[in-house]
C-alpha cells in the first residue's frame, strides 16, 4: 500500500487558528487517502505561497525521502504557484500527488503551475490597477488603517492619562529597600494598591 504525507499550507496565521482554510484541505486529503494508501504523517506552514522556504515542507521531503513515501497536497494552489518551485520538488524524485486531481502526470502539474502562476500574475495586474484608479479619483487609500491606528492612540492617551492621575494622587510614597535588594515603593494613601516593583 502506498504511503502519503499531508502538506498544508495557509497563508495567514487567521486562517491556521480559524481552521477554515485548514478544515477543507484536511477534508479533501481525508476522501483521496480513503481509497488510495495510508496516511503516515502530517506537515502544515503558515506563510505565503510565494515564499519557497517553507521548514515543515523540508521537513515533509526528507520524510518522503526516508520513508518512500509521497507528499499529498489538496491543491496546487494551496501548495505553490511557482512552475520552478513545484518543478524543484518534482526533480528531487518526491512524488507529488494532488488529491483534487490525483490522475495528474507531472506533465500535467507543471501546466496547472504554470496557469496558477499567470493567474496570480493577473490578479496582482488587476488589483494594482484598480488600487491606482481608486487613487486617480481622489479615493484615500489605508483610510481604515489609518482609522484604526488613530483609535488605538486615542485609547493609549487615555490610559497614559489615568495612570498619571493615580500616581500624582499617590505621591506620597516612602521607598525602603526590600531585603533582596529590590527597591519597593509603598503608597501611603487610602487606596492602597499592592507595592510597585522599581528594580
Amino acid at each position: 500500500m502506498t504511503k502519503f504525507i499531508a502538506y498544508f499550507r495557509v497563508s495567514t496565521e487567521r486562517q491556521g487558528k480559524s481552521g477554515l482554510g485548514l478544515a477543507a484541505q484536511r477534508r479533501k486529503i481525508s476522501e483521496f487517502i480513503a481509497g488510495a494508501g495510508t496516511l503516515i504523517a502530517e506537515f502544515c506552514d503558515v506563510q505565503s505561497g510565494k515564499d519557497d522556504s517553507r521548514v515543515e515542507l523540508q521537513r515533509a521531503i526528507q520524510l518522503a525521502k526516508r520513508e518512500n513515501a509521497k507528499i499529498v497536497i489538496a491543491r496546487l494552489d494551496r501548495f505553490s504557484r511557482r512552475v520552478s518551485f513545484i518543478a524543484s520538488i518534482l526533480e528531487q524524485g518526491i512524488g507529488l500527488v494532488c488529491a483534487e486531481m490525483p490522475n495528474a502526470t507531472d506533465f500535467q502539474l507543471h501546466i496547472f503551475a504554470a496557469l496558477a502562476q499567470e493567474e496570480r500574475r493577473l490578479i496582482s495586474e488587476r488589483t494594482k490597477a484598480a488600487l491606482a484608479e481608486a487613487k486617480r479619483r481622489g479615493k484615500i487609500l489605508g483610510l481604515n488603517g489609518r482609522s484604526l491606528a488613530a483609535k488605538n492612540r486615542k485609547a493609549a492617551d487615555e490610559f497614559a492619562s489615568q495612570l498619571r492621575a493615580n500616581v500624582n494622587r499617590r505621591s506620597t510614597g516612602t521607598l525602603y529597600r526590600h531585603p533582596k535588594g529590590a527597591l519597593t515603593q509603598f503608597w501611603c494613601s487610602s487606596d492602597y494598591s499592592a507595592p510597585i516593583n522599581l528594580a
